[in-house]
């Protein structure tokens, strides 16, 4: 039986399985249950199980009936602190969290490949690795397993993403940028407080703030490239206590998204002068504060983009296949592909006639669920053609 035809016939498996995971979403670092149930579905199947010390996750190993490489498919499983307001039977039963992101689609698609994977893995030329990831959400999980030597051995790694604004079961992948890099910062400025009536007796932290907003935009519009997508917003500014009275802070935070990873290496340091400048310019004193978060998501490497459209489309046709712009959203699986090859994919998921067409995060949030035995096969065909062209 082919790959396609075993992930059609474990659809009612698969749509089971994300439906009870979508009934008990937990937050990062916290999918306890949800690792426990993942591991029971795992040897339920005869597959060797691994979990890790202090933290949730689970890795499973299927090893081929043939030698070879390794590869690795990774599916992320942590949920988002969201009331649901999905109109679904299998709504959470958990207040307040949701799995609004489709990381539960994204567990039983990995649980459906591996099914698919464990009946052909006498015919596998080598290894395949089952990592269900936790803390997806924090923007730093994936870091943790790096940091744990998980990808010590594994050659290849591959990654999809089920997407509500992807006409479903249409699948994506493209090479070149996929989703932007995140980082995030902290700018306090500060100067003198006076009374109101009489600024020149003080410096007006609000004044210096306003013009360190502007000029960052021109970092934007002037020092960066056009040709380079470069995104820089200021997300909350706090500043003042009382309407007559110059104020002496103003703290302010944002985040800043690009697809480059040369420009992601300077944009710090040109911050901070033009940061601590303008305010100088001003009267007032500034620091930043900065933190990375993930790189960008860059399916950069020709081989593994190959094998994966063409598994999608030995699956399903061009016609299964369809464009998806990049997004300046951002994915901690770029840790990975900063260590080792990767391929990153996405799954459609909008049906307008199910009401299936709200965004990723929405706490309206719905997925086609027919398109995600396609996950599952794209993961297992992935894995059978990378190891069998290796």
């Amino acid at each position: 039986m082919s790959i396609k035809e075993l992930a059609k016939q474990y659809d009612s498996f698969i749509i089971e399985r994300r439906r009870y995971y979508h009934q008990h979403p937990e937050l990062s670092w916290k999918e306890e249950k949800t690792s426990d149930s993942i591991m029971s579905d795992l040897e339920a199947m005869g597959i060797e199980t691994k979990r890790f010390r202090g933290r949730t996750g689970v890795l499973g190993v299927i090893r081929g009936g043939k030698p070879g490489k390794t590869v690795m498919l990774r599916a992320d499983i942590d949920a988002l602190p969201i009331q649901e307001h999905a109109d679904v039977p299998f709504s959470s039963q958990n207040q307040g969290v949701m799995h609004a992101c489709g990381h539960d689609c994204h567990i039983a698609m990995l649980l459906g490949a591996a099914k698919i994977l464990s009946d052909i893995r006498q015919e596998l030329c080598g290894t395949v690795k089952l990592l269900f990831q936790a803390a997806e959400e924090t923007c730093h999980g994936a870091e943790y397993y790096v940091e744990e030597g998980l990808l010590d051995g594994v050659d290849a790694i591959m990654g999809m993403h089920i997407w509500g604004t992807l006409d479903a079961p249409k699948i994506n992948v493209e090479g070149g940028g996929r989703m932007a890099s995140c980082d995030n910062f902290k700018i306090t400025v500060r100067g003198r407080a006076c009374h109101g009536s009489a600024p020149h007796m003080g410096t007006d932290a609000i004044v210096a703030a306003a013009a360190v907003i502007n000029n960052l935009q021109t970092f934007v519009s002037r020092r960066n490239n056009p040709l380079n997508p470069l995104v820089i917003s200021i997300g909350t500014i706090h500043g003042g206590d009382v309407f007559n009275v110059i104020a002496d802070k103003v703290e302010m935070e944002g985040t800043i998204r690009t697809f480059s990873r040369e420009l992601r290496k300077d944009i710090e340091g040109i911050m901070r002068d033009m940061i601590e400048n303008t305010a100088k310019g001003c009267g007032a004193d500034a620091s930043l504060e900065y933190w990375q978060f993930p790189g960008p998501v860059i399916n950069e490497h020709d081989d593994l983009n190959r094998i994966a459209r063409n598994a999608a489309a030995k699956l399903y046709g061009e016609e299964g296949l369809a464009p998806l712009e990049k997004m300046t959203g951002s994915e901690d699986f770029a840790y990975f592909m900063e260590k080792i090859p990767g391929i990153y994919a996405f799954i459609g998921a909008r049906n307008s006639e199910i009401g299936a067409v709200y965004g990723n995060h929405s706490d309206k949030f719905k997925v086609d669920e027919r398109a995600l035995h396609r996950g599952s096969a794209l993961y297992a065909q992935f894995a059978e053609d990378y190891l069998q062209n290796s």
